[in-house]
């Protein structure tokens, strides 16, 4: 007889809930999908059915597998470490240790890239969107897929997180470029439409809490150094104001508490339109802005509405 699906799962989310795990349940349903190689869908209906593990390798390698990850999701493993897979947005992204794995959170900067490169195709006839510290290529990839007639570019120093990148936009129209986002696609200096970033801004005595990230997500990936975080956001910035055509888009990503100082950096460096919009929790955690010019001339710093 093999072991019933609802009481496996069961007992792993009390595991994953006593080890602090936030979606203990959920986690269990994905972790045991992986492992029989169905939808979570699937595993659910076994569940509510009561049936019983049986695919061709065995209920027990099955079951034994299935426990061998639930103890590494309550060691605080990222779920998406062990899967080998995040979704974001459209896409599924191959993820692992070296990749910073991509935020729902940030699905919203995508969006307001992906916005403004439709409208650009819509206007001019053609958009070049430049990602800057691409890392998975969540966001580069998002564009490419959901503006088929973007030119889209992205970059990414790291050389661990330049091997997902390629991974996950290999057979895709995004150009992978490994390099420093603060000289790459010098060719592209005044033609690009859209630059998207989010870039490493985490100031270095500000250790994340949760262990996910604390332990798993790359240093690289997280630390903008300078006191204040936001030493690699001024290079993105800099980079976006050669890289913009007049009236270009910026949209970079930020913590909630570095609103006011991203738009100021912004500002600084004669960016107008400048305003902060939140994320789809509601949180300030972008910086959105134009380079001056054509199609828009003019603008002030503002908070734009959510």
């Amino acid at each position: 007889m093999g072991e019933r699906v609802d009481l496996l799962l069961r007992r792993a989310a009390e595991d994953l809930a006593a080890a602090g795990v936030p979606s203990p349940r959920p986690d269990a349903e994905l972790l045991l999908a992986h492992v029989l190689g169905v939808p979570r869908g699937e595993v659910r209906r076994r569940a509510l059915l009561g049936s019983e593990m049986s695919d061709g390798a065995g209920p027990e390698s099955v079951a034994a597998r299935f426990a061998l990850l639930v103890r590494r999701r309550a060691d605080r493993e990222p779920l998406q470490h062990l899967t080998g897979t995040a979704p974001f947005r459209h896409v599924e992204l191959a993820v692992g240790p070296g990749v910073f794995v991509p935020r729902p959170e940030t699905e919203q900067v995508a969006q307001v890239a992906v916005d403004a490169a439709a409208e650009a195709i819509s206007t001019r006839g053609s958009a070049v969107v430049v990602d800057l510290c691409t890392g998975s290529g969540a966001i580069a990839l998002s564009a490419a897929t959901e503006v088929p007639g973007a030119q889209v570019h992205a970059v990414e120093l790291d050389a661990t997180a330049h091997g997902w990148a390629a991974r996950n936009l290999r057979g895709s129209r995004v150009h992978l470029v490994r390099g420093d986002a603060r000289t790459a696609l010098s060719d592209l200096d005044g033609s690009v439409d859209v630059v998207v970033s989010n870039p490493p801004y985490v100031p270095s005595d500000a250790v994340p809490q949760e262990p996910e990230v604390a332990r798993h997500d790359p240093a690289v990936a997280l630390y903008g150094l300078g006191a204040d975080g936001l030493e690699v956001p001024r290079g993105i910035v800099a980079a976006a104001a050669r890289l913009l055509r007049p009236g270009g888009l910026l949209v970079m990503e930020h913590a909630e508490v570095q609103a006011a100082a991203a738009r100021s950096l912004v500002a600084d460096h004669g960016f107008v339109d400048v305003g902060t919009r939140p994320d789809l929790s509601g949180r300030d955690r972008m910086v959105v802005a134009r380079r001056p010019g054509a199609p828009e001339q003019a603008g002030t710093v503002t908070d734009w509405p959510a």
